[in-house]
């Protein structure tokens, strides 16, 4: 089986969100929506292959063989749940000798997503990797906006523009002056216009730094962007929080699937060719459908709360399911809900 066909699947599950109203929630900066894009492994082995693994050798001379993908969710920086838009697989390409990489899958990801939802007003946020111009022109060449973050030692040149502008009065600040009960304050910078490096000075970019500060003013975290959404006062703390939010992906979405129950990592067949793909798409659909009900369904919601973590809730359905015949998913989520299902038999 093509995985590609599996894929379209996320469209459909998207458009009845749409439908119904779901998506409102997620509106990001107005009418737009933010999407995080990053990679993850879910497979690797040192002697279970297919002819679309990446291949690693070490420098003791053995190989491993793994699969990769990238994924793309739909987030915003008030809500813990994500919907997932499409799955890129990192796999070697037909004809090709070399192994795939994120940077190409992330390129067919954006074009995946284009086709499905044209209409669609995404700001994309990704880690430090992304902020390079060959990525920026595919994200305006869809027209899509960025945040994209940039840290000091992959961007020299755009800190020192940045040192700059503050010495000519061009960096504007906002600081917050209390975030939580100890005191601490956030501090947050911004520049207009500044290269993105040496190599590319036609491509101006917006800078945006924050840091947290402990009541003494000592720094706990700092975090920065490059972005070519607007910046105002106005602006930039929402901008800023999109930027923080990217986490989401990994924690909310690749940490979910391989520690809460998911088991992304397993190996639950390999197969010749695709299989490994399909079932890894098989997977990210069903953690859609879970998202949408912690989104819409009250009863879910309830459940999930009970029992406090998915892993819990996965063993309960799993275990009912084993010991009961129910004439819906609804009936088992309400025998759960009133611990019906701890006897022996179903009370009348």
């Amino acid at each position: 089986m093509e995985a590609d066909a599996l894929n379209e699947a996320f469209a459909d599950v998207f458009a009845e969100l749409q439908r119904g109203g779901v998506l409102e929630q997620f509106r990001f900066l107005g009418d737009g929506y933010l999407v995080a894009i990053d990679g993850t492994g879910y497979f690797s082995s040192s002697n279970v292959r297919c002819e679309n693994c990446l291949e690693k050798k070490s420098k003791d001379g053995s190989t491993r063989y793994a699969h990769q993908a990238v994924v793309a969710a739909m987030i915003h920086p008030k809500l813990s749940v994500v919907i997932p838009l499409a799955v890129e697989p990192i796999v070697k390409q037909d004809g090709e000798t070399k192994n795939d990489c994120e940077r190409n899958a992330t390129k067919r990801l954006l074009k995946r997503i284009k086709k499905q939802h044209p209409m669609l007003k995404l700001t994309i946020t990704e880690d430090g990797l992304s902020s390079n111009a060959p990525h920026i022109a595919d994200c305006k060449e869809h027209g899509y906006h960025f945040i994209l973050g940039a840290k000091p030692g992959d961007h020299s040149h755009l800190f020192e523009q940045v040192v700059d502008a503050g010495d000519q009065s061009r960096l504007h600040v906002i600081r917050t002056a209390r975030i939580d009960k100890k005191g601490s304050r956030s501090e947050t910078q911004w520049a207009k216009q500044v290269p993105l490096n040496k190599s590319n000075p036609d491509l101006l970019v917006n800078y945006i730094g924050q840091s947290d500060l402990t009541a003494d003013g000592d720094i706990k975290s700092m975090f920065s962007w490059v972005t070519d959404l607007r910046v105002t006062a106005e602006t930039v703390l929402e901008i800023a929080r999109g930027g923080r939010c990217r986490w989401r992906i990994e924690n909310e979405t690749f940490n979910t699937l391989k520690n809460q129950g998911y088991h992304f990592e397993h190996n639950y067949g390999h197969g010749k060719k695709n299989l490994s793909t399909v079932l890894l798409i098989l997977m990210m659909l069903a953690f859609l459908v879970d998202q949408v009900q912690q989104a819409c369904c009250p009863l879910f919601q309830a459940v999930l709360a009970k029992l406090k973590s998915r892993r819990s809730l996965w063993h309960r359905l799993r275990s009912a399911i084993e010991s009961f015949v129910f004439q819906s998913y609804q009936a088992i989520l309400e025998a759960i809900l009133t611990d019906r299902c701890r006897y022996r038999t179903l009370p009348p």
